[in-house]
């Protein structure tokens, strides 16, 4: 790969981060970031200095780095594959001040390298969303993810669920329901609810078993099949029901049922047909 494609920066939905995509065989000497840095090693290894220690870091393996943290890095036997995320200290403090709400938080990364496949799992989820194109859905699984996954490495314990969340989580699934083509976020169920955002995201899914992302796209699944069946034009259905485009409905779509939004509404002009 020449060199000036081994490395690629990508802007995200989530003003003070940055994600990198990186496959390179280049040794880094020393050196910190201002930011926090989660990442992914995607294919290869590499061995590094850091501040909490030697680390070496296979495919598979979450990787971490603090504000300020010297470290280094060196490919094991060949160029290695990763991928980043980069975000300014003031994100993690909103984050932190979230889930300190609820339960006791440490302010660093205490691992350099995690090899857990439900975290592994979690970052991956939090790129796609975080240099996704689909907009406000795609902004509150962002803002999801990256609560569970922050809470994931920092949390100290577990504690006891907050009381009076059930009401609390009556009047946010209330809000959805209401209007599912409206954009919403962890912000907006918080300032309604009175919980802080981690609360909402951790209430919710126990209360439904959806995330509030996963909850809103099943909501405005439903209400694209209501106004497809209705007749309305596939265009006017995504946009009526809250999805970006067409396109966007139509994958939905396609993973929730099975079939697309053009199959239904050619099966509903066959059955008018046949009237």
């Amino acid at each position: 790969m020449p060199a000036e494609r081994e490395f690629e920066a990508i802007g995200c939905l989530l003003p003070g981060m940055m994600a990198v995509a990186a496959h390179s065989a280049r040794a880094f000497g020393r050196h910190t970031h201002d930011e926090y840095g989660i990442g992914l090693i995607a294919a290869g290894a590499q061995r590094s200095a850091s501040g909490r220690g030697p680390v070496e870091a296979g495919a598979g393996d979450v990787i971490t780095v603090n504000p300020g943290e010297v470290h280094d890095g060196a490919p094991i036997g060949g160029a290695r594959a990763w991928r980043m995320l980069y975000f300014d200290p003031a994100i993690a403090a909103r984050a932190l001040d979230d889930i300190a709400a609820d339960q006791p938080v440490g302010a660093e990364f205490t691992a350099p390298a995690i090899r857990h496949a439900a975290i592994r799992t979690r970052f991956l989820s939090l790129y796609e969303a975080m240099t996704a194109r689909d907009g406000d859905a795609a902004r509150l699984h962002g803002d999801e993810t990256f609560l569970a996954l922050i809470a994931d490495l920092f949390v100290a314990r577990q504690a006891a669920s907050s009381s009076g969340a059930e009401a609390a989580i009556r009047i946010a699934r209330q809000r959805i329901d209401d209007d599912p083509a409206a954009p919403i976020s962890l912000a907006e169920l918080a300032r309604l609810t009175g919980l802080s955002r981690f609360q909402v995201l951790r209430a919710f899914t126990r209360a439904t078993g959806f995330t509030p992302h996963a909850y809103l796209m099943q909501r405005r699944l439903h209400l694209a099949r209501r106004l497809v069946r209705a007749g309305r034009p596939l265009a006017a259905a995504a946009l009526g029901s809250g999805f970006a485009d067409q396109s966007h409905m139509t994958r939905a779509f396609a993973r929730a049922f099975g079939y697309s939004p053009g199959t239904l509404a050619a099966a509903n002009a066959r059955h008018a047909e046949g009237r």
